[in-house]
């Protein structure tokens, strides 16, 4: 791996590089690229409107907001024929809540998938619609379609603008470790899966590290979540330079490790962007969030591991040809994401990611950030390869692998 700290003139001009291009970009496209539409109405929120106004035989149902463990003890109250008519009656909302049992969360976004996938067939014949707009729809019909599937475990789905979508790889119910991916830049329901280039969209990511980890501890019972459940950036433009995004992800991502079933530990995977989320996160992760693991990051919106407040292990890594190393590790008035997480004074555990080959292929099966990223998630801490000489990245395992 190359060097990770540059010298100070070297920084210097990078930062005023960096705040020229960013003066340029709002000058032609001003502030409007990283303002959010609050005000459009989602089909989301019409179904968590509608259940707040619902009765289950009689009896009002309870807050969608409300904490995990309350609604967890709601449905667990229920009967499964009156669980059945809440997942029919209200598909979109019971497949988003937080503390829902994960089984009726994935038959319930089976069902919001296929009705969404109706509304793309009719739009896709529309003639108020341009040619572009029935491709998109044509697009949106197939990858819904591909989604309801029933061997996917979906556990969160809203169809809204470029759509937003998790899915879970293993038994999150009996798992004892459970690993997050979380996704970066240009991420939305069309680019949740690929075929070409696969292991750099989430549903690759996710599937490549579940395998790992079974092959790392086949003994260990593991789930993943590749989870594309924030509205990502669009592109290397000023929304990616700011946390907005971020700062939303970040809530909804506490949102959803708070209600996610058992009590096994948890590790992040963070990749470019995704780790700004995960940084933003960092302040108040549960508890069982035992790990937090980046890859190319532009930056954690902090300047220390001590700066992200959180108990979780650290960990980076970065391929020595991965394009991000040359953006600016900066933060000017809310634009840059802050300092770099592998270099040495951010205070991170830096990994080895031999062969990840660029930005997009720590995934990959066969490299070595893969490999160390299968070896945290199981807890096989002794057996990650550092990314120095040195055995840095390891210190304070020398004991149990479960540390």
């Amino acid at each position: 791996m190359t060097s990770f700290d540059s010298s100070p003139q070297l920084n210097v001009w990078r930062a005023l590089l960096a705040l020229a291009v960013v003066f340029i970009m709002l000058a032609t496209t001003g502030w409007t690229a990283v303002r959010h539409h609050r005000g459009a109405s989602s089909p989301l929120h019409t179904a968590l409107t509608s259940w707040e106004h619902g009765r289950i035989d009689g009896h009002p149902l309870p807050r969608p907001d409300g904490s995990p463990d309350r609604l967890a003890h709601f449905f667990a109250s229920l009967s499964d024929h009156q669980r059945g008519r809440l997942v029919a009656r209200y598909p979109l909302a019971v497949g988003n809540m937080n503390g829902a049992p994960v089984e009726m969360r994935y038959r319930a976004n089976r069902r919001a998938l296929d009705q969404a996938r109706k509304v793309e067939a009719k739009r896709v014949h529309d003639v108020r619609l341009s040619a572009v707009g029935q491709a998109s729809a044509r697009q949106r019909m197939k990858r819904f379609a591909l989604l309801t599937n029933p061997d996917r475990r979906i556990l969160a789905f809203d169809p809204m603008g470029s759509g937003r979508v998790a899915e879970v790889f293993g038994d999150l119910d009996t798992a004892q470790r459970v690993s997050v991916v979380v996704p970066g830049v240009d991420t939305n329901v069309l680019t949740f899966q690929r075929t070409f280039r696969k292991y750099s969209a989430p549903v690759g990511m996710g599937r490549a590290l579940y395998a790992a980890e079974r092959a790392a501890s086949p003994d260990t019972r593991t789930a993943v979540i590749a989870w594309a459940d924030y509205t990502a950036p669009a592109g290397l433009g000023v929304d990616a330079a700011t946390s907005m995004r971020a700062d939303d992800g970040a809530v909804r991502l506490n949102a959803m490790l708070r209600g996610l079933p058992g009590r096994s530990p948890v590790a992040l995977y963070c990749h470019s962007y995704g780790s700004v989320v995960c940084g933003v996160a960092a302040h108040h992760l549960p508890a069982r969030v035992s790990d937090v693991a980046v890859a190319g990051s532009p930056g954690m919106q902090a300047g220390s591991v001590a700066g992200l407040g959180t108990r979780a292990r650290v960990w980076a890594t970065r391929d020595k040809d991965d394009w991000i190393q040359d953006v600016p590790y900066m933060e000017v008035g809310g634009l840059g994401h802050g300092a770099d997480p592998v270099s040495a004074a951010f205070g991170a555990r830096v990994v080895s990611s031999a062969d990840a080959k660029g930005h997009t292929g720590y995934f990959e099966p066969g490299t070595e950030s893969l490999g160390n990223f299968a070896e945290i998630g199981t807890g096989s801490y002794r057996s990650v390869r550092c990314a120095g000489a040195d055995a840095q990245c390891r210190k304070g395992f020398s004991g149990s692998t479960s540390a």
